[in-house]
């Protein structure tokens, strides 16, 4: 075990598979006793060498750059008060994005001072955590956290990264779920996750079809979800030259 906890979950906030998968996580560990700890990942560093111009759907910069923003802050709150706020200040954070109405204006206050400053409050934190949205000298701490996470699964993977019996136990890229299960099935679909990633040699089970994530903020709540294409995790659609920017 690494410190006494039984999983590491490494998020970027920004995410939408990751808030899903991290939602379900939260359930199983509430029926397992399982400890978590919320470890980071940060997509915008992950891609730092990247042309989003031409290599990511229109706004990912901005999406990305603001899940590093929220990431510098979670990792001061960690350096200060140490790993216990990080569950519910992730927490936090997707109620206040992923858990809002489409339309209701978020997707302009991502990673804004306001923003960030409200999810601290929702978290009980002191806002003047907020300042180190704008402090990069909290990058080299989340790049090499970023590094820690893909040295266990390889890199040709996205978010969430999970290592289960921390630091040599299990590491996998995902799942990656689209709707949160119901309590009942929260563990039965953990089971099944570990018991395949347990057996030798076992690499990888994957389809690029996906239901839209069922969250609020992207209005696709529904019983008979949209099925989409994604590729290199992007939606093939959005990808520049697609011929569809979204």
């Amino acid at each position: 075990m690494s410190d006494g906890y039984d999983i590491e979950f490494f998020w970027d906030p920004v995410c939408p598979f990751a808030w899903v998968t991290s939602r379900w996580v939260e359930k199983v560990a509430a029926q397992t006793g399982y400890k978590v700890d919320w470890r980071f990942i940060s997509l915008r560093l992950l891609n730092k060498h990247k042309d989003y111009a031409t290599e990511f759907p229109p706004d990912y910069e901005h999406f990305h750059g603001s899940g590093l923003r929220m990431l510098r802050v979670a990792a001061k709150v960690r350096a200060e008060l140490g790993r216990e706020p990080m569950g519910p200040l992730y927490a936090a954070y997707g109620q206040a994005y992923w858990e809002q109405e489409k339309g209701s204006g978020m997707r302009q206050r991502l990673g804004t001072a306001a923003h960030i400053s409200d999810t601290l409050a929702a978290a009980g934190l002191p806002t003047t955590f907020a300042a180190a949205a704008d402090d990069t000298g909290w990058d080299a701490e989340l790049e090499t956290e970023t590094e820690l996470a893909l040295s266990r699964t390889g890199r040709d993977v996205g978010t969430p990264i999970i290592t289960f019996e921390p630091p040599d136990g299990l590491s996998f890229f995902g799942p990656v779920i689209s709707r949160v299960p119901s309590d009942a099935d929260a563990v039965t679909l953990w089971n099944a996750v570990i018991t395949l990633a347990r057996f030798p040699g076992f690499a990888e089970l994957k389809r690029s079809l996906r239901e839209v994530p069922q969250l609020r903020l992207l209005g696709a709540l529904s019983d008979t979800p949209e099925q989409q294409d994604w590729q290199g995790g992007r939606r093939a659609e959005a990808l520049p030259g697609a011929g569809n920017e979204g």
